[in-house]
């Protein structure tokens, strides 16, 4: 998945890449170079992201060498930190209209906040919620592999009911605009059961005001 993504995009310009119609580069062929520029940073950080994440949970790592998990640790959140604010800011020209805005920015907005919160856990000597809270975090990292699994089960859904030959753009099209979403909510929702599965700290909702009253 790394290696598709960095070589797709560093194969020519967007607007090269565009003409073949490579990723995302008809969506941003077009953008402001800012914007572009923020783009490239997203996909490096990203797949810098995810291809360490793994690397993490490794308990032959922690144990062996706790500093180089350490050290790892600091670059995996710089790359999670960067990938998530270029993302959020890249989001106005995202292919999937205003559900790729909510659902990329939201995505965005989850990936730093799970990543602080796994860090500030660390530094107090909380192991339990920084394990946790990791989880979750990598749970949003995920999103990238997750987002292609679900495109091609949509697409594939799609297809008995469509001409692939002539309508494929529209196949596509109706499968894109879903996985904004379908890219990291139930990645969410499994990460929060493998959490409560390892018994660390889990995610509750507070109870509503009355009921605290009635306490």
């Amino acid at each position: 998945m790394v290696a598709f993504s960095v070589g797709t995009y560093a194969a020519g310009s967007l607007e090269s890449l565009a003409e073949d119609g490579a990723g995302l580069s008809e969506a941003y062929a077009a953008a402001p170079a800012f914007a572009q520029a923020l783009l490239y940073v997203h996909i490096a950080t990203a797949a810098l992201a995810l291809l360490l994440g793994p690397f993490q949970f490794s308990r032959a790592l922690r144990r062996r060498s706790p500093q180089a998990h350490r050290a790892v640790g600091r670059v995996y959140l710089v790359s999670v930190l960067l990938g998530a604010v270029s993302g959020a800011l890249v989001t106005p020209w995202n292919s999937a209209g205003m559900a790729g805005f909510f659902g990329f920015g939201g995505l965005s907005v989850l990936w730093a906040l799970t990543a602080v919160r796994g860090y500030r856990a660390a530094r107090r000597g909380d192991i339990a919620h920084h394990q946790a809270w990791m989880i979750r975090n990598f749970a949003f990292t995920y999103a990238a592999p997750a987002l292609r699994l679900w495109l091609g089960v949509l697409i594939l859904v799609q297809a008995p009911f469509h001409d692939m030959d002539t309508e494929f753009d529209v196949v596509f099209d109706n499968a894109y605009h879903a996985v904004p979403f379908l890219a990291w909510v139930p990645n969410m929702f499994i990460a929060e059961w493998l959490i409560r599965r390892r018994n660390l700290p889990s995610y509750r909702l507070p109870p509503p005001a009355s009921a605290r009253r009635v306490r």
